[in-house]
């Protein structure tokens, strides 16, 4: 599942005739003070379990808006750093939330389509 969250893989154009590719102006995100702030981790997490994206901040809403495309396309899109990032992200719920971690897994993967896909890497974490 190494697409699941803050994967941040929104996709833009250059010019018509160029690859889709992730921006990276998030990416001196230090995302170990966003995991283990528990007030900050819960607004990321509300705004990725919402229906709606009135809960979401900015960042929130670009990476809400792209995790389907970076599990369908495993996160193809996105830069080294934000691979590296994502596993960070799925190592920190997957072993120290995983109350956190099943309730997002079964939001964006119910039928286990990607858990299924992904099983060495998430072993791996």
């Amino acid at each position: 599942m190494t697409g699941l969250v803050f994967a941040s893989s929104r996709s833009s154009w250059d010019s018509p005739n160029q690859r889709r590719s992730t921006p990276t102006k998030y990416d001196g995100v230090n995302l170990g003070e966003i995991l283990k702030n528990e007030r900050l981790r819960k607004v990321y997490i509300k705004c990725l379990m919402d229906d709606g994206l009135e809960n979401c901040t900015p960042d929130g809403k670009e990476l809400k808006e792209n995790i389907p495309d970076a599990l369908t396309n495993e996160c193809s899109k996105c830069s080294e750093k934000q691979k590296q990032g994502t596993k960070e992200v799925i190592r920190f719920l997957y072993r120290e939330k995983p109350e956190e971690w099943k309730p997002l897994q079964l939001k964006y993967d119910p039928d286990n389509t990607y858990v299924t896909k992904y099983a060495k890497q998430l072993e791996e974490v």
